[in-house]
Formats: structure tokens, sequence, C-alpha cells
């Protein structure tokens, strides 16, 4: 879903962000990620959103029993939503750049805020950037490997028309994969960097998957 609004330095971002901290949640440049919002404060962090910058950072909880955030998250825009009549939102977050954590901001909101920094992830706003570096016969080879593995429907007709950016992106957010691993794509510095991180998770996964099947002997 395509932005209203141009991003072309980190001048085009608010200092302070509204969080999204939500375990497994990913989402990165140019990528779609649809949320259910129902809890009061976070339809308050919607509201808050709206009203300004329409920007959200989505964040990970470093463990379910701490309320520390990994470092490194990513800043979406509001481009789609819809009020459900039931005290809800359904919405649409583009990914627009990944951001550093600077400091939480002290704010009588229910919800949590921080000063961040885009610095580090400029080149996030290049689109298409590093696509041709990406190894996309490896990163298809082994999108296929987990799909037979797991006997998991893909459709092939729109993956090979996705761009290796799109391709690369849309299958790490998608990736049935916990938490860390989906801190470590988000990290990943470059396209080919994820492409290979994505692969050698999905290999690894694999690899689990194909113990777990071998029969134990009794």
């Amino acid at each position: 879903m395509p932005s209203n609004v141009q991003y072309k330095t980190e001048n085009d971002f608010p200092d302070i962000l509204p969080l999204f901290p939500l375990p497994g949640a990913l989402l990165l440049p140019r990528g779609q990620l649809p949320l259910n919002i129902f809890e009061p404060r976070y339809l308050a962090m919607t509201d808050h959103a709206l009203m300004s910058h329409r920007l959200i950072g989505m964040i990970q909880p470093q463990s379910s029993a701490s309320s520390a955030l990994y470092a490194t998250g990513c800043a979406g825009r509001i481009t789609q939503i819809a009020e459900t009549g039931d005290g809800r939102y359904l919405m649409q977050l583009t990914g627009i750049c990944r951001f550093q954590l600077v400091e939480e901001a002290s704010s009588d909101a229910a919800f949590r805020m921080a000063r961040v920094s885009f610095a580090s992830f400029l080149d996030d706003l290049d689109a298409g950037r590093g696509e041709d570096d990406v190894n996309r016969e490896a990163v298809l080879a082994a999108l296929r490997a987990f799909s037979e593995a797991n006997q998991v429907p893909v459709d092939w007709s729109s993956i090979q028309q996705a761009p290796n950016e799109a391709l690369v992106n849309a299958l790490s957010m998608m990736a049935p994969y916990g938490p860390r691993e989906k801190q470590a794509l988000l990290e990943a510095i470059t396209l080919k960097d994820r492409a290979e991180m994505l692969i050698a998770i999905t290999e690894m996964e694999i690899a689990r998957t194909d113990r777990d099947m071998e029969p134990s002997l009794q």
C-alpha cells in the first residue's frame, strides 16, 4: 500500500514515536503488517498516531517476562484503517524505516513512547537497494525445501513475479519463526544479509523438523 508521504531524510521523521511492543511481529521497509487493535492503550496509541504523524514504532520485547525492549524496531505508517463498530481498529502498517531506540520518553499516555534515531538505517528509504546482490535462486530453493518439509502450499506464480526486495522481506515477515529469529532478520544490515540470514534460519528449521520426524530407537 503506497503512502501519501515520501520520507527522504532523517528530518522527515519525528524524534519521538509511540511504541507497539509485539513479540514475533516483524515489520520491514515497504512491507505490510495487518493489525487488529483492541486493547485500550493501543487504541489510544492509534488515535495519537492518527492525530500526529501516522507513524507507529513496531518493536519486540526481549522476553515475555520483561518490559525491556530490543534496541532496533521499524517505523510503520498507518496506510489503511477501519473502525469495526465494536471498539476495535483494523489497520495496516506499511514499513518505512528501521530505527534505533535511544531512550524511552516520559509521558502521561497509557502507551509507551521513545526517542529514536533513524540515522543508521537511512538506506531503508532507497527502495530496491541491494536487490542485485541477493542470491534469488538460493532463497527460492530454501523456500521450496521448507514448503515440502512442512507441507505448506506456496503461490509460486506470485513468488516468481516478486522483485527481490519484496520477496525477501515478505518471506521474512511471514516466516513462522520465533522472536529471536525475527529480530535477527530485522537487524540484518543489507538485503543480501537478510536473504542469507533467512536461508540459514530456514535450513536450521528444516534440519530440526527432520530430526523430530526420525523414529526413535526403543
